[in-house]
C-alpha cells in the first residue's frame, strides 16, 4: 500500500530538497567571472582619475573591478595591450599609428580637442632664425616618428619647404634637451610640458606652434575585443575623463599644481602648459579618424612606418 505524503510535509520536504540546492546555486554565482577594466596611465589626466575614485564608483553597480598601472610612454602602454595586460590607455598621435602597422588589435575610443600650442617648433632667444624658410638646412632636433614629427612636415609644407630641405636629427626629449642647452643643434621640434619647460628654464623663444597647421589630439584607446564585450564601461570612462577636463578648463590653478606635483616640475612651468591647452574630450569619431588617416598616410609616404594601413580598421563597432 502506497503511504499518502500529507501537504505539510510535502511542503516541507520541497522546502529541505531547495535548501539542499543552493549552495551550488551560490557556488556557480561565486565562479561567474567579473569583469576587470585594466587602466594603463603616464602621468596625466588618468593619474587624476584615478586619485578621485569616481571612476570605481560608477563601475561598482556594473560588477566590474578596475586595476591600474603606471607607465612611462604611451608605447610602452601599446606594447602592453597587444600583449593583452592592459585594456585602457592614452597616447598621442603618432604611436598608435605605428602600433596599428605592426598588427596590434588597438581600437581608438576617445580623444582630446585639439591642442595645437601644445606643440611648437623653438629657437634660442637670440636665435638668427625668425621665419620658418629659415629652417632650411638648418640641424632641427626632434623624436623620431611623433606627432612633432609630423607637424614639422606639415609646417614645412605651408611655408614652402620640401621634406628634402629638413636636417632633422633624431633624439628623444631628454637627450634634445641637451642638444638645444649646448647649441649643437638650431631648433627643437617639442611638446608641453618640455616645451613650457624650455620656454622658461632656457628662455628659449617660440618659432612657431601648430595652430593652422596640425590639431595635436591625445586619444584614449583599447582593443577591439574589449570595446566588443565592454562598450559600456568605456563609454562610463570618457565620461569620467570630459569630466575631469571640464573641471581643469574651471580650476586651471589647481590643476597645475596637480599636474606640477605629477611631472615633478615648478608650478610655473605647469601653469604655461595648462593655460594654453584646449580642454575637451569626447567619444571617437570618423571624422577625427581622419586625421590619423593623414598623419599614417605621411608616415607611410616618409617610409616610417612599413606598410599603408586603414585607420577606420581600429574603430571599433559603433563610431559615427
Amino acid at each position: 500500500m502506497t503511504q499518502q505524503i500529507s501537504a505539510p510535509r510535502r511542503r516541507l520536504i520541497q522546502g529541505a530538497a531547495a535548501a539542499i540546492a543552493l549552495p551550488s546555486s551560490f557556488a556557480a554565482l561565486a565562479q561567474a567571472p567579473a569583469r576587470q577594466f585594466r587602466i594603463g596611465h603616464q602621468k596625466g589626466y588618468l593619474t587624476l582619475l584615478k586619485g578621485r575614485g569616481t571612476l570605481e564608483k560608477r563601475l561598482a553597480p556594473l560588477g566590474v573591478s578596475v586595476k591600474w598601472t603606471e607607465f612611462t610612454a604611451g608605447p610602452v602602454q601599446l606594447e602592453a595591450l597587444n600583449v593583452g595586460s592592459i585594456d585602457f590607455g592614452d597616447v598621442g598621435e603618432a604611436p598608435p599609428i605605428f602600433a596599428q602597422a605592426a598588427g596590434a588589435p588597438l581600437a581608438y575610443v576617445g580623444a582630446t580637442v585639439p591642442r595645437p600650442r601644445a606643440e611648437a617648433v623653438l629657437v634660442p632667444k637670440g636665435s638668427a632664425i625668425k621665419t620658418v624658410a629659415d629652417l632650411k638646412g638648418r640641424k632641427i632636433v626632434l623624436n623620431k616618428g611623433s606627432n612633432v614629427h609630423y607637424f614639422i612636415v606639415k609646417l614645412a609644407e605651408k611655408h614652402g619647404l620640401a621634406y628634402a630641405d629638413l636636417n632633422l636629427v633624431y633624439l628623444p626629449p631628454a637627450d634634445a634637451r641637451a642638444a638645444f642647452e649646448k647649441g649643437s643643434v638650431d631648433a627643437w621640434v617639442i611638446w608641453d610640458p618640455f616645451l613650457a619647460a624650455a620656454e622658461k628654464s632656457l628662455d628659449a623663444r617660440i618659432l612657431a606652434d601648430a595652430t593652422g597647421v596640425v590639431g595635436n589630439r591625445a586619444y584614449y584607446f583599447s582593443s577591439l575585443d574589449y570595446v566588443a564585450k565592454n562598450a559600456d564601461v568605456l563609454a562610463i570612462a570618457i565620461e569620467e575623463l570630459n569630466k575631469v577636463d571640464a573641471w581643469g578648463a574651471a580650476n586651471k590653478g589647481e590643476l597645475a599644481s596637480e599636474l606640477a606635483a605629477l611631472w615633478g616640475l615648478p608650478k610655473p612651468v605647469a601653469e604655461l602648459s595648462v593655460n594654453r591647452w584646449a580642454y575637451g574630450t569626447a567619444p571617437i569619431t570618423k571624422a577625427i579618424l581622419a586625421e590619423q588617416q593623414k598623419i599614417a598616410d605621411t608616415f607611410f609616404a616618409l617610409k616610417l612606418i612599413p606598410k599603408k594601413i586603414n585607420v577606420l580598421e581600429a574603430a571599433g563597432a559603433g563610431v559615427a
